[in-house]
């Protein structure tokens, strides 16, 4: 029986990081009264949990036509800019992610499952019929729509307070410039340094 980490619904739960932009790490954290939990994963997973949770949520909107209580943007007194709890204690890096809707209880579920090499599949095994290891923990976490829309716009700001992108290339650019791979290696600078 795997450990879970269960928020129905977190007082807090937001997207963050620790460290200078190039080198930050991201984490998922909840919060429940003096009990927290704080889960690494990628920029490119923050990235898209935040954009499919706001899809799920666009999609209930309409669908509902009004009879769910579905906010289009995020309530003001929901929005979230404090840094992240300390100290941080990652459980687990994130791997599989899984999200839906409870129409029961109108809220979005997010499950959040440990990277585990067992879990990753070659091109060869695509066909096969390959049976997912069961996970030790699970993070989950429970949120209305409005917590669910503050979620999404502390996400999309955390990514962006990164580095700014090449115009060029779209590749980060660091204070002190990087090698333009369209300038043929002419270092760009960054355009707000």
């Amino acid at each position: 029986m795997p450990l879970v980490h269960a928020f129905d619904p977190p007082e807090r739960f937001v997207a963050g990081t620790v460290g200078e932009p190039g080198h930050r790490t991201f984490f998922l954290q909840a919060r429940d009264g003096a009990r927290v939990t704080s889960v690494a994963l990628e920029k490119q997973q923050v990235e898209a949990l935040a954009e499919r949770v706001d899809e799920l949520l666009d999609e209930v909107m309409q669908a509902a036509g009004g009879s769910a209580l579905v906010p289009a943007v995020a309530p003001f007194d929901l929005v979230d800019n404090e840094p992240l709890e300390q100290p941080i204690e990652e459980e687990f890096r994130a791997g599989t992610m899984t999200l839906s809707w409870d129409s029961s209880t109108e809220r979005i579920v997010i499950e959040v499952f440990p990277f585990t090499e067992a879990a990753v599949v070659s091109p060869e095994q695509v066909d096969e019929d390959l049976e997912e290891p069961e996970p030790d923990e699970i993070f989950l976490v429970r949120l209305t729509a409005g917590a669910a829309r503050a979620f999404v716009g502390r996400a999309r700001t955390v990514i962006g307070a990164g580095r700014p992108d090449c115009p060029f290339c779209g590749n980060p650019v660091d204070p002190d410039g990087h090698l333009c791979v369209r300038a043929n290696g002419f270092k760009r600078r960054d355009p707000q340094a």
